[in-house]
């Protein structure tokens, strides 16, 4: 695919800066900047163009197929909807999760601790350390995992090592590290045996080490780059999230919890299945992708965000030793009763890696994952809803089936939609704090890619092109003038054109 920048000028007279697609991303994103004559940020826009329509796709097909039908949404996050839909379904057969089998959802819990491991170690190691390491606006070639396995073999080797532990786990509850199966209706079609057991215990201690290690390493380069860190792409906004019900961190279920900027909670506790009631979805003509927003704080104020950042920002404790002292040094770093750095999304995300690794040891001494219960039954429902915290944040799967068990309608708002809001308003604040007007360079690309990144949405966890991909950059002004040209070659190469 040829990737393209184009400018032109509005009616208003202000300069429209487009880079069309969006680099590194899954499917086709671009960000579009209007800037006035004195080269000011005045708007500034993620549009998604990419129109898929998954919820079209499930309508029609009866329900038991929507756990397996629903991980092909992504390649990097399929256990997150697979077990989103299945306890959507369990509802369906008149399950509630605290009636499924206790080993079922030891087994889910498992399951879903090496979705999130795996996932944040990609999303770290892989696409975020390049930026981190060797700054924002280092060499081109620099920004890769395998710049990072050259110049910091340890680090890159522990965080390949990692994610393919979290596949591994997978692998051993869902027979297979991508699209497996585990989860049906009211249960789970297999447990752990004692040789599968065993495997996974050979390397959880250093799994363990290596999650501490992860830790401190993004804790350190973000402490060395004070205020910058706390600065780039910062926003203030409201929080939402799943917590227990003694408000310790939840990945797998729980309430609803949302607190403002401040640190105040709105609402806590809330029953999922109850999500309508506290969230509308708002569309837009310039973008496929929704704006989510607390009703009750209107569309302007009812923005939200949700993921790592929102998660450690919300609970109360993590249940694990070694994430909570680390939650409670992260808190610490806040002047704040919130912590609000865009960039604090990686330190957050690292500290869930770390409590999933705990969580994973502890679970692997529980007998209760070597058992297989029957899948239990009980009232048929014709609506379903599933909620649970995927890696990039809180993920809604509802759906209707009629009297033949067809699904009618479904709603999904996936973790990214929740950050739409979130991402446009750390693109607008980057934008203008780096983008001069006078004069582009490459590096002003990959901070706006740096902010997007952050919040690692499912538009760009999938496709790393690893700086070679074709782009062309021009800025024009107000009287219609190119007063600066770039072109990225397939090689990586920047050339300005004069």
């Amino acid at each position: 695919m040829y990737e393209h920048l184009e400018t032109a000028k509005n009616k208003d007279s202000l300069k429209r800066v487009v880079i069309d697609p969006v680099s590194r991303v899954e499917g086709h994103g671009k960000v579009t900047l209007l800037l006035d004559e004195n080269n000011k940020v005045q708007q500034a826009r993620l549009h998604i163009v990419e129109f898929r329509g998954f919820e079209k796709f499930i309508q029609g097909r009866p329900y038991w197929e929507l756990p397996v039908l629903v991980q092909r949404l992504c390649g990097i996050c399929p256990v997150s909807h697979h077990l989103a839909a299945a306890k959507a379904i369990d509802q369906l057969v008149g399950v509630d999760p605290e009636n499924l089998p206790i080993s079922a959802t030891k087994l889910r819990k498992m399951l879903h601790f090496g979705q999130v491991l795996q996932s944040h170690a990609l999303h770290f190691f892989h696409l975020s350390s390049p930026d981190l390491l060797f700054g924002f606006e280092s060499d081109i070639q620099k920004r890769s995992i395998v710049a990072v396995l050259n110049d910091f073999p340890d680090i890159g080797l522990q965080g390949v090592k990692l994610r393919k532990y979290g596949q591994e786990v997978i692998r051993m509850v869902s027979g297979k590290r991508i699209h497996g199966t585990g989860a049906i209706a009211g249960g789970m079609n297999k447990a752990l045996s004692k040789e599968e057991r065993d495997y996974l215990l050979t390397d959880i201690d250093q799994i363990i080490a290596w999650a501490v290690a992860s830790v401190q390493l993004v804790k350190k380069v973000h402490r060395s780059n004070l205020p910058y860190y706390d600065h780039f792409g910062t926003i203030r906004s409201n929080y939402l999230g799943m917590v227990q019900p003694d408000g310790a961190l939840e990945l797998y279920h729980g309430g609803l919890r949302v607190k403002d900027a401040q640190g105040d909670t709105l609402f806590d506790h809330i029953d999922y299945c109850k999500y309508n009631d506290y969230i509308h979805e708002e569309v837009r003509s310039w973008t496929y992708m929704k704006f989510p927003y607390l009703t009750a704080l209107g569309k302007d104020a009812g923005w939200y965000r949700v993921g790592p950042l929102a998660r450690v920002n919300n609970c109360d404790y993590i249940n694990t030793p070694m994430a909570e002292i680390e939650r409670v040094e992260f808190k610490a770093h806040s002047s704040e009763a919130m912590v609000h750095s865009t960039l604090a999304f990686h330190w957050a995300r690292l500290i869930e890696l770390l409590h999933c690794a705990e969580s994973i040891k502890a679970l692997l001494h529980d007998a209760d994952i070597l058992r297989l219960d029957e899948p239990v039954k009980g009232e048929r429902r014709f609506e379903g809803i599933g909620v649970i915290e995927a890696t990039r944040g809180t993920l809604f799967h509802h759906y209707q089936v009629d009297e033949n068990d067809i699904v009618t309608k479904a709603n999904l708002i996936v973790s990214t939609t929740s950050n739409n809001m979130g991402m446009n308003e750390s693109v607008r604040q980057v934008a203008a704090e780096y983008l001069s007007g006078q004069e582009l360079t490459e590096p002003l690309l990959n901070n706006l890619e740096v902010a997007i990144r952050a919040y690692d949405p499912c538009l760009s966890c999938a496709t790393h092109a690893v700086g070679k991909m074709p782009l062309q950059l021009e800025l024009v002004n107000s009287k219609g003038d190119i007063i600066d040209k770039l072109v990225k070659h397939d090689t990586g190469q920047i050339e300005r054109i004069q």
